[in-house]
């Protein structure tokens, strides 16, 4: 079965099979930033915007989201030109090892476009579910603040 989707701004068609899941059509087709883990949900290592909304692509069947916009972590910033946000986990040493990283920015990111001005009670309900062994999240949740601060001022 073929499936078409919008993947980081480009249109792109895949082969699926009966019953996969996005994340395992993502990373066989080269997009490694997406991360594989639990394959129930619970980590967030694998989250992606579906249409701008986060998903953990390990529980999306690949089928269901057929000609959707599906963002990874590449789609909203490079080495070159990174957003505020990876600016600010950087900053804020909430990056260690890196492996729910780009889980917990997608998460994160979905928030800023909804509520540029969050609490730390809403960036917390936002990072709920994305696991992280590293970084005890009082550094994701002060880059997600200044990131929000960056934004304002323009920074992107």
């Amino acid at each position: 079965m073929k499936v078409c989707y919008s993947v980081n701004g480009k249109k792109k068609e895949f082969e699926i099979k009966a019953g996969e899941v996005l994340l395992d059509v993502l990373r066989r087709n080269g997009y490694f930033e997406v991360k594989g883990n639990c394959y129930m949900g619970t980590c967030g290592a694998c989250t992606v915007l579906i249409d701008g909304l986060p998903y953990t692509s390990c529980t999306m069947l690949a089928a269901k989201v057929d000609g959707s916009e599906i963002t990874t972590i590449k789609g909203i910033g490079t080495l070159q030109k990174p957003h505020p946000l990876q600016k600010a986990f950087v900053e804020k040493g909430a990056v260690q090892c890196g492996f729910c990283t780009p889980g917990i920015i997608l998460v994160a990111y979905a928030l800023l476009k909804n509520n540029p001005d969050p609490t730390d009670d809403d960036i917390k309900k936002m990072l709920d579910g994305n696991l992280c062994r590293c970084t005890g999240y009082v550094q994701q949740i002060e880059a997600v603040k200044l990131a929000a601060k960056m934004l304002k001022k323009g920074d992107e």
